[in-house]
């Protein structure tokens, strides 16, 4: 399956698979498609670590990093990331620490056992993007950069394209497809209100479409609601050059989520999931829990703009991991994932869960096919 952007890339199949877990972008990629190491939350020594692990691994086949760049939040100009964290904290209302910590213990979620490994900021800036992107630019493995919030800075744009790389972008609207593509971008992830994470109001079905007529000769990935090689073959039917796919690969085989989390997401259904701004300050897709309603309940204290609200919830999005199964804590646990997680009920390997995708979107272009007249 060869579109225009696989073979720019020089990839088999146009399978994008974003990810925060290394061994997921690897075994993707090595499957055929291309796997995209999600940067947010790593600071750039971690990232280092992750990256060169990637490249120990993934033998000669490529792989993306996505990072996040808002086109608006708190402390936006300031490029020392020591100054705007300082800054940043200074902007928190303890009543919302105390409200995060207390919603914590209610739920029999430990305490982090090193007191003095505070968490700072976890990205959703430029100045700590602009340090994983640098990262990133060292690895000649590395063909592309997708930004999942908004249209990246020109200065990072023009470095990205100079370097020889691909520079991409998600959007949620037609007219943020229209500033990424006037910006210059080499491709645009077009990503229904369906899928997890940062998302619009729109629907794929309608968004899709609409985003490819509007960018012309623009590559479009599509996005939100990509849970089976059905909803790919109506993607690509659509004109999409291929899929970006996520919640997907929350529960493979390699993921490196615990056995808690996973079935947290075997057991939802597509009716569990809301978009909250309890974690990140912007509009997410998650799992609908005990966290995301109480952040929405008149009286309790109101999530804060993006990155101030992650200044509130680093310690909680690591401490629900680290104890996934401890006490109530999936119950206010940071599930990102899609509508799609209804489709999520068995724990497979990437390789097996892309051959799938491939046989299901050969059966359903068969059946298409079929309904034609001899």
């Amino acid at each position: 399956m060869q579109t225009e952007l696989c073979k720019k890339l020089g990839i088999d199949l146009p399978i994008f698979a974003f990810t925060h877990c290394r061994d997921v972008v690897v075994e993707v990629s090595k499957a055929g498609g291309i796997g995209v190491l999600g940067a947010v939350g790593f600071t750039p020594e971690q990232l280092k670590q992750e990256l060169d692990w990637i490249d120990d691994h993934i033998g000669d086949h490529i792989y993306g990093v996505d990072i996040v760049i808002p086109q608006k939040y708190e402390g936006m100009g300031e490029m020392d990331p020591a100054k705007l964290e300082e800054m940043l904290q200074a902007m928190v209302p303890q009543e919302h620490h105390d409200f995060a910590a207390k919603l914590l213990a209610d739920h029999g979620v430990p305490e982090w056992p090193d007191k003095d490994d505070k968490m700072g900021l976890l990205g959703w800036n430029e100045a700590i993007a602009t340090l994983l992107v640098d990262e990133s630019l060292k690895r000649p493995k590395c063909r592309l950069i997708a930004n999942a919030l908004g249209t990246p800075p020109a200065d990072i744009i023009k470095r990205i394209q100079d370097s020889g790389r691909l520079v991409g972008a998600l959007c949620g609207k037609v007219k943020q497809a229209k500033q990424h593509k006037n910006a210059g971008l080499d491709f645009i992830i077009a990503q229904g209100t369906e899928g997890g994470g940062h998302t619009g109001e729109v629907g794929s079905m309608v968004l899709w479409p609409q985003i490819i007529d509007a960018v012309g000769d623009t590559p479009v990935l599509a996005a939100g609601g990509i849970g089976s090689g059905r909803a790919m073959l109506a993607a690509m039917a659509l004109g999409a050059q291929g899929v970006w796919t996520g919640s997907l690969w929350l529960a493979v085989e390699e993921a490196e989520a615990e056995p808690a989390q996973k079935q947290s997401y075997f057991d939802a259904t597509e009716e569990d999931t809301v978009r909250s701004r309890s974690w990140t300050g912007k509009p997410c897709r998650m799992l609908k829990n005990d966290w995301t309603e109480a952040w929405a309940t008149e009286g309790n204290p109101e999530p804060l703009g993006m990155p101030l609200q992650g200044l509130v919830t680093a310690d909680a999005i690591r401490r629900t991991h680290k104890y996934a199964a401890v006490g109530e804590c999936q119950k206010v646990a940071f599930n990102p994932v899609g509508q799609v997680v209804g489709q999520i009920n068995e724990v497979e390997s990437c390789r097996d869960l892309i051959f799938r995708l491939l046989n299901e979107y050969v059966e359903a272009l068969e059946k298409v096919n079929a309904l034609m007249p001899e």
